[in-house]
């Protein structure tokens, strides 16, 4: 029987709802009809759990409303329900959120959550972030470093980030696109650093129950985005932004810069809405929005190896183990690589550490840890 926390008190209207809840369910219940494709019923599972506060319920119903699955499209709906979670610290909600409200342009407000998710690495927000930098709208004018991050969004398979990134090969100076090729390697060591910052500040500390006269439900512990990894990159389906015409050799004129800008402002737009992660919790695998499927909530026992050599690839810290077991049945079913290996639940004070070990050289962790990024997943290599 899985294990419930102290009683969740309701408001007085959705007492009576409370009441239909099953005495176990939990977002899981919703994730399992998603699967099985019957969205309605996942919908169903959901907004109760929602309503009463649950970050990954509401997550996943902004997903919902995002996609038009269980529920008619509604971006409307998928902002509000992105925002409650975004609000407690559930970190894919953040992703989604700053990118809803960039498409529906509420830019000034979205900015900060771009910048945020791409300092974690997130493509999408990358590539926002990047046009920004080199328009010198809604960010400083930095035409080094929006090469980088068109660049790091590009390799992340973004197709739309490809694309532009042939239109700055013609419009940066070649000085200044080798300067920002140079930045990549502490730019992908900060965005490694930032990911595990973030998912260790949003473990949550334990529930106090409120006490009510109004009758309660009994709902799981909410872990928002303790697992988080940054949403799967979904190849827009449009065609590719124009190129735009070579410029002549000063590359950077005045002219030359807004031509470009505005041939490309609803093709950017329309792009990033399209990009969103089609994915309903933070551990799932990437897909195409047809077969997106949520992050389960309870992962299978995996037996502890420590293994004889001292290199192993880490993937994250987390506040509570059951994260970090979640994550490594996702990661099994993504990577082939590392579903070859045997993971490692190693405690340090209150985190755990998700490991893989047995490598027989550095190398081969560090080629482990290339393979797992380039799928947007977080991993450092270290020494136990």
């Amino acid at each position: 029987m899985r294990a419930l926390t102290a009683a969740i008190a309701l408001p007085l209207a959705a007492a009576a709802a409370a009441l239909a809840i099953p005495a176990f369910a939990d977002v899981k219940d919703g994730v399992d009809a998603w699967q099985a494709g019957d969205y309605q019923k996942a919908v169903a599972e959901w907004r109760p759990l929602a309503v009463a506060g649950d970050a990954d319920a509401q997550f996943n119903l902004g997903q919902a409303y995002k996609l038009g699955r269980g529920v008619p499209a509604d971006l409307g709906q998928a902002e509000s329900w992105y925002r409650r979670a975004a609000k407690q610290g559930h970190l894919q909600a953040e992703d989604n959120l700053g990118l809803i409200l960039f498409t529906a342009n509420k830019r000034d407000e979205a900015m900060p959550y771009i910048k945020a998710s791409a300092d974690r690495g997130e493509p999408r927000a990358q590539y926002v972030l990047g046009t920004a930098m080199f328009n010198g709208d809604y960010a400083t004018k930095d035409w080094p470093r929006a090469y980088a991050l068109t660049k790091r969004a590009s390799d992340a398979g973004l197709t739309i980030a490809s694309a532009r990134l042939a239109q700055l090969d013609r419009l940066i100076p070649l000085e200044q696109r080798q300067a920002g090729l140079a930045m990549l390697p502490q730019i992908e060591k900060d965005e490694a650093r930032t990911r595990l910052a973030a998912v260790s500040a949003a473990a949550p500390a334990p529930a106090t129950p409120a006490p009510s006269p109004v009758k309660t439900a009994s709902l799981p512990a909410s872990t928002p985005g303790t697992s988080y990894t940054p949403p799967p990159v979904i190849a827009p389906t449009a065609k590719p932004a124009p190129a735009v015409s070579k410029p002549a050799p000063a590359l950077s004129t005045p002219a030359a810069v807004a031509a470009a800008n505005a041939a490309n402002e609803a093709t950017t737009a329309a792009a990033v809405a399209r990009g969103e992660p089609v994915n309903i919790a933070s551990t799932a695998p990437k897909a195409a929005p047809a077969a997106a499927k949520p992050a389960l909530q309870a992962a299978k026992p995996v037996t502890v190896h420590n293994g004889a050599s001292p290199w192993r690839a880490q993937f994250g810290a987390f506040g509570v183990e059951a994260n970090a077991r979640s994550l490594w049945t996702s990661l099994e079913k993504r990577f082939p690589a590392v579903a070859a290996r045997q993971p490692s639940y190693v405690k340090a004070g209150t985190v755990t550490r998700l490991q893989a070990g047995g490598f027989a050289s550095k190398s081969d962790a560090e080629n482990l840890c290339a393979t797992v990024r380039k799928g947007g997943q977080a991993c450092m290599v270290v020494s136990k």
